[in-house]
């Protein structure tokens, strides 16, 4: 009997996530912030798996939100950190609420909220973690300055991570995504949507579900050797 905790369960990246875990025999925690519908419908979608599938809110671009999450955390095999928001615009126009924002949900949580759930890992002495990161942060974009900055910084918490962890059975990832079909997409025009895929190899957007079945290979054992990694997934935009 495993449990997962995935942040952003309500997105389509996690939504796709929990599904393909919990078709694996995951019970899983899923973390949403505002959209408490898209979590009753996934967890409609998810019994007849016939997992135990725990709703849990809280805002985590509140520097204290994370606190929400682990309290209601017991038994635990592996978190998923894909609990995100983007931020599109001139570095000059960035304003502070704004980069405070993406700082907390994608850097301050996920090391805080790691920080607590450690000690339920280490007493397994085994488990998994693995963050959603982007593109961006490989390489950073234009006009997503601050985005860059903060998928960077989740970068460099895995690569610190995995080795600090290492001896204690504990494998830490993460996953580059490129340009994928969610509802984060929709506000670029089509004819950025356009653009974007011409400038992608593969000529396509990518798709949550195959996001997903990377996450699932990083929790499995058959990634038991792969550790302080950052899978590309991005159809070739990025080599």
């Amino acid at each position: 009997m495993k449990y997962a905790l995935i942040t952003g369960a309500s997105g389509g990246i996690g939504q796709a996530i929990a599904y393909n875990l919990a078709e694996k025999g995951y019970h899983l925690y899923l973390h949403y912030n505002n959209n408490e519908q898209a979590i009753r419908g996934l967890i409609n979608q998810l019994k007849p798996f016939g997992g135990e599938y725990i709703p849990i809110q809280a805002n985590l671009a509140d520097p204290s939100g994370y606190k929400k999450v682990f309290s209601e955390i017991f038994s635990l095999d592996a978190i998923i950190h894909c609990g995100g928001q983007s931020q599109y615009g001139l570095l000059v126009d960035l304003q502070q609420s704004e980069a405070e924002a993406l700082l907390n949900v994608h850097v301050l949580t996920p090391i805080m909220l790691t920080k607590e759930l450690l000690p339920k890992l280490l007493t397994k002495g085994k488990g998994s973690i693995v963050l959603i990161t982007s593109i961006w942060g490989q390489t950073g974009a234009s006009c997503e300055v601050a985005y860059s900055t903060v998928k960077g910084a989740q970068i460099a918490f895995v690569k610190a991570l995995s080795k600090e962890v290492a001896m204690n059975g504990i494998r830490v990832n993460a996953i580059a995504a490129g340009a994928i079909s969610t509802p984060m997409m929709e506000g670029f025009t089509q004819e950025e949507v356009d653009q974007i895929i011409y400038e992608i190899p593969m000529g396509r957007m990518g798709k949550p579900e195959e996001i997903a079945r990377s996450v699932g290979f990083l929790l499995s054992d058959e990634s038991s050797y792969i550790t302080g990694q950052v899978l590309a997934i991005n159809g070739g935009w990025y080599t």
